[in-house]
């Protein structure tokens, strides 16, 4: 996909939903309906179609749904681009590095609040064994203090 057309909030979803096809979440869930709970989270807080089109995309190269020569040559525009690397956690980084990345990139804290929302989602963690609920749980809530957001 190397053609430059800007590409539509419905496009981004499609090729977000073909990305991730086949991969699930820590509950065995289809991985699209984090992606779609986290984009419209963003919608429900005021984002922009731009931190939208970023909810869709956080976890693609993380997740090596896609690459970052696909992003660079994406029909996205630059603040999308920018807000997904800077959601995109590298291996090995310290959390405070990528939380400090996220503040530092205009419309990206908004996208991580609804991914960390919807990550932390009762109902979500509730199908979890107790270990991984309560490491899951505290690792939120301390990305969540690192951004300055209220507890959830």
């Amino acid at each position: 996909m190397t053609d430059h057309h800007p590409l539509t909030l419905i496009e981004v979803e499609a090729l977000a939903r073909a990305a991730h096809e086949g991969q699930t979440d820590k509950a065995g869930r289809p991985y699209a309906e984090h992606l779609a709970a986290v984009a419209e989270g963003v919608r429900v807080r005021g984002g922009t179609a731009e931190q939208q089109a970023a909810a869709w995309l956080h976890d693609s190269i993380e997740d090596d749904a896609l690459t970052p020569a696909w992003l660079d040559s994406a029909g996205l525009p630059p603040s999308v681009k920018d807000m997904v690397l800077s959601l995109t956690k590298r291996p090995g980084e310290p959390v405070e590095e990528y939380a400090a990345r996220i503040l530092a990139t205009p419309g990206a804290l908004l996208v991580k609040e609804a991914d960390l929302a919807h990550n932390a989602d009762p109902a979500r963690l509730a199908v979890l064994d107790a270990p991984t609920r309560d490491r899951l749980s505290a690792k939120y809530a301390y990305v969540r203090s690192l951004l300055g957001l209220a507890p959830s």
